[in-house]
């Protein structure tokens, strides 16, 4: 099986204007397997509904929607799926020159230029500030184009002022280091996404980097502050958070079904990462689920 890297995609703004926003109701925008960058800044409010996010070498679930700032170049995927079962999705996207290079230097944006900054990294921001901007950033396509333009900075300074945020990717990402680093990574990535179900070697990944073991786990826990098993059972137990929520299977089915092929350790390693085991996480979504 072939696996590529990010692919690059090039980025259109609106007629008559200097950024992309577009509105998509449920079910229009699958792009979940679409693993991506752009130079473009991305804001992305997903409105209800429940899924996966994977922004760079985070991997993580979202239930009652999404709010999340994804910086220049960083790779991701899309957010909805007909999984999903958002309401719509609101996605806004803009180059850091959007008003010229020394735009971000007036004094007056220093808050948000620090914002776009940290966001090189992927920041996730909390039930407040979701429910602050959600009604704004629902109508802001109704909104002639100067006025979206004047509303996007209304906005882009209330995400800089809140407390109420996460960034996804500490310490150094891969992508700011060299295009080869990106690629390789890429690979590695592309390929625990297509074979998390099954038993990966260190051998198997090794080979694909065109490394050693020992030179392929130093290089790995460098670029993306995660040991490999770290990131490959991070990846499954995000895969078993979002069926035990979305889906009536047994905990056991879903145990095998997200990559683990024992039982103890798959509630060991799911507690390690939520704090709950799968039958207390379960019951948070049991009204989902009947």
């Amino acid at each position: 099986m072939k696996h590529q890297n990010p692919a690059f995609e090039a980025i259109k703004p609106n007629i008559g204007s200097s950024f992309t926003l577009l509105k998509f109701m449920r079910d229009e925008n699958i792009k979940s397997q679409f693993w991506h960058y752009h130079p473009e800044i991305e804001l992305v409010f997903v409105c209800g509904g429940s899924g996966k996010r994977q922004i760079g070498s985070s991997i993580s679930y979202f239930k009652n929607g999404d709010l999340i700032l994804i910086g220049s170049n960083l790779p991701h995927c899309g957010m909805t799926n007909e999984n999903t079962h958002n309401e719509y999705e609101v996605v806004i996207q803009f180059r850091p020159d959007v008003l010229g290079e020394q735009f971000w230097d007036a004094p007056e944006m220093q808050r948000v230029s620090a914002l776009l900054n940290t966001a090189k990294s992927g920041l996730v921001f909390g039930e407040e500030v979701k429910k602050k901007l959600a009604v704004k950033l629902r109508d802001l396509i109704e909104l002639p184009p100067l006025q979206q333009l004047l509303s996007l900075f209304d906005i882009l300074s209330e995400l800089a002022s809140t407390k109420d945020v996460e960034v996804l990717n500490a310490g150094t990402y891969f992508l700011h280091t060299q295009v080869e680093d990106n690629e390789r990574i890429n690979l590695i990535f592309n390929y625990v996404k297509d074979h998390f179900r099954e038993q990966i070697t260190l051998q198997e990944v090794s080979g694909l980097a065109n490394m050693t073991v020992p030179s392929f786990c130093r290089y790995f826990k460098k670029i993306t502050n995660k040991t490999f098993t770290q990131f490959v059972n991070e990846y499954r137990v995000i895969h078993s958070m979002k069926l035990l929520a979305e889906q009536p299977l047994s905990i056991t089915d879903i145990c095998f079904e997200s990559g683990f092929n024992n039982f103890s350790y798959f509630n060991k390693t799911f507690k390690e990462y939520t704090g709950k085991s799968p039958s207390q996480y379960r019951k948070e979504f049991s009204n989902i689920i009947e």
